[in-house]
């Protein structure tokens, strides 16, 4: 192999978001490790749980990769769903309530699920039918539908943080099988639904041949309206199933913080994994490192300390670091400064 073709291809893999998502996490891992050369131990407790670190970052990633998933697909049509933050506390407020009333059997469990999803998919479809038919721009739409839907969380329970115990439903946050949590199995389990529906059908090009050019794929008979309500009803649905997540590892739902802000990371999530905001072609694999990126920023956060009040500035150094690496444009510039180099001449 010569020098050239190495050289190419270590520059295709440098342009591929997925490679620096996954530089990024090793590089936030390497730097918790060198403080503690124990934090990347994992251990079977006598309940037969895993613990440690990395299983922490995985049940933390679970609600985020959800949304972030739901995230990809609306932006890919050239949209943003700024409401799923809401989704999740009105999934888990609707989830909490028939719980609270419930008689803790499976049943109830069940029966509070299915109701949270609905919900939350009527919310989607609200957003959808509102660009799609109507058409509100998908960012003052969903800025309503966050305003709106978190209120309408409060009035669901009165204004109460609300409390409930049902240990099936506690199982989905906090349950293990073989010792992995059955949180993070889920959420892996929707990610590989998701990509099989849209990358081994046409779904997945429609979507992208509306985020590209609108105008083009009308005229070319794709039922665009059809396209984005449903794309808008899964990004809900996943809000609701994050929202499970959170509330059903503390079986309680805070009406004020549940999925507060959470819109934003899984925007972070989407751009890291190397998802245009203008729409077009998407990465639900990047999607989910992204997700991965941000829970073990988060947690990095947690364990060196940095205060609150720097978190937000020190996420922001990181994300604006690793966007610009993802950046062609920064590259070229870059490797034109090393061709530009001068060359030291070897004297005999």
């Amino acid at each position: 192999m010569t020098a050239t073709t190495t050289r190419e291809r270590l520059g295709a893999l440098a342009s591929t978001p997925l490679v620096w998502g996954l530089v990024a996490i090793v590089v936030l891992l390497a730097i918790n490790s060198l403080r503690d050369p124990g934090y990347l131990g994992v251990e079977l407790a006598e309940s037969g749980r895993l613990t440690g670190n990395p299983i922490d970052i995985l049940r933390t990633a679970a609600p985020l990769l959800m949304i972030a998933l739901g995230m990809t697909l609306v932006v890919a049509t050239g949209g943003i769903d700024l409401s799923v933050g809401s989704a999740m506390v009105i999934g888990g407020a609707v989830s909490m309530e028939m719980l609270q009333a419930g008689d803790g059997s499976v049943g109830s469990a069940m029966a509070a699920l299915g109701m949270a999803l609905l919900i939350t998919a009527v919310l989607g479809a609200i957003n959808g039918l509102l660009v799609a038919f109507v058409g509100l721009q998908p960012f003052i739409t969903t800025l309503v539908t966050m305003l709106a839907g978190r209120g309408l969380a409060k009035v669901i329970t009165e204004g109460q943080n609300t409390s409930a115990s049902n240990e099936a439903f506690r199982w989905i946050a906090n349950g293990t099988v073989l010792g992995a949590p059955v949180v993070f199995l889920i959420a892996l389990a929707i990610l590989v639904i998701v990509v099989v529906l849209v990358r081994t059908t046409a779904l997945g090009m429609l979507i992208e041949s509306i985020g590209i050019d609108p105008k083009a794929s009308r005229m070319a008979g794709i039922d665009r309206r059809s396209l984005l309500v449903a794309v808008y009803v899964i990004s809900g649905v996943l809000g609701g199933v994050a929202g499970v997540f959170a509330t059903g590892s503390v079986m309680t739902v805070d009406v004020s913080n549940t999925g507060l802000l959470l819109e934003l990371d899984a925007i972070l999530a989407v751009v890291v994994g190397g998802t245009a905001l203008t729409g077009g072609r998407f990465s639900l694999a990047g999607a989910a490192i992204g997700a991965l990126l941000i829970a073990t920023l988060d947690k990095t956060v947690v364990f060196l300390g940095v205060s609150s009040a720097a978190t937000p500035a020190f996420k922001a150094v990181v994300i604006v670091a690793l966007c610009l690496l993802q950046s062609a444009t920064i590259r070229e510039r870059l490797s034109r400064v090393r061709l530009r180099a001068p060359r030291r001449e070897v004297t005999a």
